[in-house]
């Protein structure tokens, strides 16, 4: 039997494809499982990092299809974004002939993978159906509360007249016309995730021994629950009067109380309503107010980045408890969008108001010490353990602990401030001014302001006669597709042209797989579908997934779940974060040159041949280091597995289940114990340790141990067990040596382990004297205490020779302790 990929491998997936061997059935009699990888982006190709994806995915689904349960596997394209525009203004192309032309020839190479995906239930995000339940879903959202619009600063291109995400600006400038970017405030559209922070953090809890640590922990860490105490500082009578009375006071939030009396400035966000409105009114010195809008139109995630850098205000605040002046200084590490945007800066307990301070002269005062006690010696940094306070009034000689308490009562007792907990998680902004995205349901009606579309107009789709230039929004520029009526009082309006931010279509998409295709046209959640499917039993994707997209799928789901369009909690049950594929040391890129082509590998040596390395060359979880030589490795045992399946004969099949254990020699019982054992590993891999490197070594052992045999049931039995085995892992030469020597009804079953094969003639027994080992002997396991004693005398003969044996223990199915002197 010669073993050719191409053949066997465009046979079965012609087969599969024929007889939809991979739909899910209707119904919810049967147990279920729903196997779900992260779906792509239609780059145009699949890559190493795909491929070990969906193999990974395609294990899962198979084992448990062969073992009786229901399987949900789909697969879809999430396929709305950035990437398409990019590719539209250098290729002359339209986003959506080149996001479907992408899907058309991935569909292919996932199809020559030999992947069970289902076929009746894939989708694009960038689907008018997709999007017509998107903008329902979004407008009921709306009208929950949880949608809202506001203003916030963005990255804006004067040159190119339009907004840029994050990702396009590059060293402050924009990525295609290398002009300035600045911070324009410009109204947009906010999903409050805030509401269900606590949420999000308790049910943490529930996904804990299914979900890795590390990614619990980056989620605990991004909503960044935290108790503090909230307060506001009055601004000086002589303030108020340079503000033209239009402030009293402002808001700040700490997680220190205790430190309160330590506070010798304050500091405001760039963006601070206070520091906004002095720049406009110039009320600071030229330098001053040049320095401010520098850093206003820095990102705050830059800022991070950049040394501590601030302005003398030139007004002042008074310390509620002290009534002491305190100046207030703008500064570059506040951020608008956390609690108020201004800070109690306290430079002797914090290490970051300390280096600011130091920077810029200010006053550094200790109010925390070790001991309690008062001392003059200057700090060299922040001292930020906890201890006694110490020139703190009435609340001296408390600890940090007693004092944050104490203090929190004294405020809220004298109504000048409340405990509060805050939360470094912000609500989610959605808009962005591209075209190729879902566009935002709503209408602005110069007499009704902000209305949602009405259901049954949906979908708002894409204007098709675009020309994406890279300069403005399509939608904004286009000349009649914002021209409407108002879905409330019908007189004339303007559509929105904002579209939704692509993370909100990956955020529900497991539930629309969760919904029989036949029900799509009319709703977008099926529930009691979604009832029986949900949760996904088994999600697979990369760690870099931990926070954003795994965070809001949380998210969206409790939504969905409040909105009555499912039961579900949590999306995903079980989550697995596979590790990088990298060559040469580095993960895989074209600009380093060093990416190995699927369809190249596929072409060589086949399909189950790039299944088998990926998923034996490092356990799942782990990066895997690509391996020519391994490659070829993993070529051979396939050929190998193949064509020693001329030892299977009709006789040896006919013979299968009728083995009499207690009449085969010792190679034989080998052969068998070798590929029992791998069956065991089977399970447990795809149920437990997910390590398929250690159960396609087992698969190896046991080849080796068969083929130092010549029983024919035995290989029969043997190759039975394997195809069931591997077939998860190599399917196309599964289903071929299935079909020849078992018939395919070989998958629809699992196979039940014989405890015969375990059972063992002999054991090894240590021999010890005086406790300590000396030998080993092999005994019957029936034999008998002094048969037993009578071959370890015999082992242990030389150990023996001149003394006088004490004592004889014999410590069943372990030891032989023999105890002499002289």
């Amino acid at each position: 039997m010669q073993y050719s990929s191409k053949e066997l491998e465009k046979k079965w997936q012609e087969y599969w494809k024929e007889n939809n061997s991979f739909e899910p059935k209707d119904g919810y009699e049967l147990p279920k499982k729903y196997i779900l990888s992260m779906f792509p982006y239609p780059s145009g190709r699949i890559h190493m990092g795909h491929v070990r994806n969906y193999c990974i995915g395609d294990a899962f689904a198979r084992h448990f299809r062969k073992n009786g349960f229901n399987v949900l596997h789909p697969i879809g394209w999430d396929s709305f974004g950035m990437p398409a525009e990019n590719a539209a203004i250098k290729n002359r192309l339209h986003p959506k002939k080149w996001t479907y032309e992408n899907i058309d020839y991935m569909r292919e190479e996932l199809r020559n993978l030999g992947l069970s995906f289902s076929k009746n239930q894939e989708f694009a995000t960038s689907d008018e159906l997709y999007t017509k339940f998107e903008q329902e879903i979004f407008i009921k959202m709306y009208e929950a509360g949880i949608v809202y619009q506001k203003s916030a600063h963005l990255n804006w291109c004067n040159e190119c007249q339009t907004v840029l995400a994050n990702e396009q600006v590059e060293d402050g400038c924009c990525w295609r016309c290398d002009n300035e970017v600045v911070q324009k405030e410009m109204p947009g559209y906010y999903i409050a995730i805030t509401k269900y922070a606590q949420k999000l953090l308790d049910d943490l809890k529930t996904l804990e021994n299914s979900w890795p640590s590390q990614v619990l922990t980056m989620q605990e860490n991004w909503i960044g629950r935290s108790e503090g105490l909230e307060f506001k500082f009055d601004l000086t009578k002589e303030t108020r009067a340079k503000l033209d009375k239009m402030f009293s006071s402002f808001k700040v939030f700490t997680t220190r109380p205790d430190t309160i009396y330590g506070v010798t400035y304050v500091a405001i966000a760039p963006e601070h309503e206070i520091v906004k409105y002095m720049v406009e009114q110039e009320l600071l010195p030229k330098n001053k107010l040049n320095i401010i809008k520098r850093v206003q139109k820095v990102a705050e995630k830059d800022r991070a980045t950049l040394e501590k850098e601030g302005v003398d205000l030139e007004i002042e605040v008074i310390h509620p408890l002290t009534g002491q002046k305190v100046p207030v200084w703008m500064a570059n590490f506040v951020l608008s969008s956390y609690g108020e945007g201004a800070v109690m800066s306290v430079p002797a307990h914090d290490q970051r108001d300390f280096e600011f301070a130091k920077n810029y002269d200010l006053p550094i005062k200790q109010v925390i010490s070790k001991d309690g006690k008062h001392s003059d010696e200057k700090l060299k940094e922040a001292f930020v353990e906890d201890g006694i306070l110490v020139d703190c009034e009435s609340f001296s000689g408390l600890t940090t602990t007693q004092a944050k308490q104490a203090i929190i009562y004294h405020f809220e007792q004298n109504s000048l401030g409340n405990k509060k907990v805050n939360y470094k998680l912000r609500d989610w902004g959605v808009s962005r001014q591209r075209y190729w995205g879902a566009p935002i349901p709503f209408v602005h009606c110069p007499k009704c302001g902000l209305v949602p579309e009405k259901i049954e107009n949906l979908p708002i789709a894409l204007p098709d006669d675009v020309e994406i230039t890279g300069e403005g929004n399509p939608l904004a520029n286009h000349p009649t597709w914002k021209d409407c009526s108002c879905p409330k009082c019908g007189e004339k309006a303007v559509r929105e042209s904002d579209t939704l931010d692509t993370f909100v279509q990956s955020s529900w998409y497991f539930l629309r797989y969760a919904t029989n295709y036949k029900k799509w046209q009319t709703e977008a959640i099926n529930k009691e579908d979604s009832n029986y499917w949900m949760d996904v039993d088994q999600y697979i994707g990369g760690i870099e997934h931990a926070i954003l997209h795994l965070l809001y799928a949380r998210f969206f789901t409790k939504v969905l779940k409040d909105l009555g369009y499912t039961d579900s909690n949590e999306p995903f049950k079980n989550l697995l974060t596979q590790g990088m594929v990298l060559k040469d040391g580095a993960k895989m890129s074209k600009s380093k040159g060093n990416v190995v082509d699927p369809d190249l590998i596929i072409e060589k040596y086949g399909a189950d041949t790039a299944r088998l390395f990926i998923l034996f060359a490092a356990p799942p979880t782990k990066e895997l280091e690509w391996n020519d030589s391994a490659v070829e490795g993993a070529y051979k045992f396939i050929k190998r597995f193949y064509e020693r399946s001329i030892n299977v004969t009709q006789n040896g099949v006919e013979n299968i289940f009728k083995i009499d254990q207690n009449s085969l020699n010792d190679k034989e019982k080998e052969a068998r114990l070798k590929v029992y054992e791998a069956l065991i590993k089977s399970n447990e891999v795809l149920t437990k340790t997910y390590a398929f490197n250690t159960l396609i070594a087992s698969c190896m052992e046991a080849m080796n141990a068969l083929s130092s045999q010549e029983n024919e049931a035995i290989w029969a039995e043997g190759y039975y067990i394997l195809t069931n085995i591997l077939e998860p892992i190599i399917p196309h030469t599964a289903w071929e040596l299935a079909n020849k020597f078992f018939a395919l009804s070989n998958f629809d079953k699992s196979i039940e382990v014989k405890d015969e094969v375990f059972s063992k003639d002999s054991i090894v027994l240590a021999v010890t004297i005086n406790g300590k080992k000396r030998c080993e002997i092999e005994v019957a396991v029936n034999a008998t205490n002094e048969e037993i004693l009578e071959l370890a005398k015999v082992a242990a003969k030389k150990w023996l020779e001149n003394a006088t044996i004490v004592k004889e223990i014999v410590v069943p199915n372990k030891l032989v302790n023999i105890v002499i002197k002289g």
